[in-house]
């Protein structure tokens, strides 16, 4: 595997059997539209116009939204963005996802989430739409006849959505509903990352049946970005021992070998081929340029092996692996 750099033939990959083309690096939405309590920071109005007008103009062609991040702030500032270039290039993908409202997320609460999606994004139809974090309600309701996932699937057959993703965390949740056997996507976060392999039997269901992969928050919430930030969580929660030494050790191989841990933890999802993209959350213009900057930056073969050794066990990992 090797990492593909911004306009190498590796860089535009096809997402499945969507049909869709992604660049290898996503920009994750979240940080734009300003949540301080995840990311340690505010993010303006203008800064967060700025970071999505930045990745327009890039080699990056995906941008990844929800319709409550910050209450539907980060797709307004898209559509500001999206906007002011004079519409969406032809070769970009804006995907969403759906969400729900007041512990509401039945068949007319997608419908309604996907309707103020697309008015503040500016755009009548999207490529692709997610059922956001499902494993927080219950199942049987949310899969039931009339359902959310009914709704989407109504949606995307009626034209108005192109393919429908389910986007979560737990993978035991998950696994759930790709059962269903109706999603064209797949996207995890924080569960394949240099710490943590949550995911892997996920994922590789995921492509045994034809569905495209999306790979996201692969800093682990910010330690393998900053890991000398406090306080120190690896997806979202206190980071166990275990994690904490694995970091440091991991930090002192990526210096070794001349690079650092954040350009490790990019390059790992990255130079996985069965990822259609890697989702990195962006929410400063400079964090575009940085991004394609890590991307870019030579990282020797002998590192991966190294930092592989150090994968903390399986017990620290946020999910154990579910069984096939």
């Amino acid at each position: 595997m090797t990492t593909p750099a911004p306009g190498s033939p590796t860089w535009v990959r096809p997402l499945g059997r969507t049909g869709i083309q992604l660049s290898a690096v996503c920009v994750g939405a979240s940080p734009l539209g300003s949540l301080p309590r995840l990311y340690g920071r505010e993010v303006s109005v203008d800064e967060g116009v700025a970071t999505a007008r930045a990745a327009l103009d890039s080699p990056i062609r995906c941008i990844d939204t929800s319709n409550n991040y910050s209450d539907g702030e980060s797709e307004r500032r898209i559509g500001t963005a999206i906007a002011d270039a004079g519409g969406l290039p032809d070769d970009f993908v804006v995907i969403t996802k759906v969400d729900a409202r007041d512990r509401d997320f039945s068949g007319d609460r997608v419908r309604a989430s996907l309707d103020e999606s697309r008015e503040r994004l500016g755009l009548d139809h999207l490529p692709l739409v997610h059922l956001h974090d499902p494993e927080n309600f219950d199942f049987t309701e949310i899969s039931a006849p009339g359902g959310a996932v009914d709704a989407l699937v109504e949606l995307r057959e009626s034209g108005v959505v192109g393919a429908i993703g389910l986007a979560g965390g737990r993978v035991q949740e998950m696994a759930k509903y790709l059962a269903l056997g109706v999603f064209d996507v797949l996207l995890v976060h924080n569960r394949w990352t240099l710490l943590d392999r949550s995911a892997g039997d996920l994922i590789a269901e995921a492509l045994d049946r034809g569905m495209g992969v999306l790979n996201a928050a692969v800093y682990g919430g910010g330690i393998l970005a900053a890991p000398d930030r406090r306080p120190v969580t690896y997806g979202y929660r206190p980071a166990p021992p275990e994690i904490l030494d694995a970091v440091a050790d991991m930090q002192r191989v990526c210096a070794e070998h001349g690079t650092d841990l954040r350009t490790a933890a990019l390059q790992f999802s990255l130079r996985d081929d069965r990822f259609g993209a890697t989702v990195v959350g962006m929410g400063a213009p400079s964090r575009v340029a940085d991004t394609l900057a890590a991307a870019a930056h030579p990282v020797p073969d002998a590192l991966w092996d190294e930092l592989e050794s150090l994968l903390p066990p399986r017990h620290v990992w946020l999910d154990a692996p579910f069984d096939r």
